[in-house]
């Protein structure tokens, strides 16, 4: 029996090779825009933000209100990512915002912190509570526990015009401003919104 002229013909090696790239690109025009420009989703990790997000949850992270784009890509190395251009878009943050950002010398490393400190600040931490222009604030997702150790007095500085003062929650167990240094809003990738897994922990991330 003469096989159906219609049957479609094999692909080749090389042709499942090309289609399979041209997916990958098409999937990086569309995902990559949507990325930089719209919202990611990012893990939680450790646990410098205890009390607000625990260790292993996925934040909804918006990109419209503010971000930075970091003209890299995921699998370049850190050096290669540290001096890629940037691409600052939207407005800037607002005091106690929960943000994604990065640290000078970390390359990709994204980390989540709370500003405290807009530009003009003076910052001051006195037993683990926050001072802010020489006025203390109202800081309830900082546990009592966590206002103990070496760098809970601290200061007081100066945010300097461009920079972000930015803490972790758990005062005692956070990488944050008081080690690297205020950053510049090119470091600050997006604005942490809500919490959207696991399921059961589904809840907004908002200020005090």
């Amino acid at each position: 029996m003469k096989k159906d002229l219609k049957e479609k013909k094999k692909k080749t090696p090389a042709r499942e090779v090309l289609e399979g790239a041209l997916a990958i690109v098409a999937a990086l025009v569309i995902c990559l825009p949507i990325r930089a420009f719209g919202f990611e989703l990012m893990r939680v990790e450790g646990s410098s933000m205890e009390g607000t997000l625990a260790d292993g949850e996925i934040m909804f992270v918006s990109k419209f209100d503010y971000a930075s784009s970091w003209l890299a890509l995921p699998w370049q190395d850190d050096e290669t990512k540290e001096s890629a251009p940037r691409l600052v878009t939207g407005g800037a943050p607002e005091r106690f915002d929960v943000v994604a950002c990065r640290y000078p010398g970390r390359g990709g490393t994204v980390f989540v912190k709370r500003v405290v400190g807009l530009p003009g600040d003076v910052v001051q931490l006195k037993s683990g509570y926050l001072y802010v222009n020489g006025e203390k604030c109202d800081e309830p997702y900082v546990k009592d526990e966590y206002r103990v150790g070496r760098m809970n007095d601290f200061g007081p500085v100066t945010v300097p015009e461009g920079g972000y003062f930015v803490l972790g929650d758990h005062r005692n167990d956070s990488n944050d401003s008081r080690f690297v240094g205020v950053l510049t809003r090119d470091m600050i990738l997006g604005h942490a919104r809500a919490v959207v897994f696991p399921f059961a922990g589904v809840r907004g991330i908002g200020s005090p």
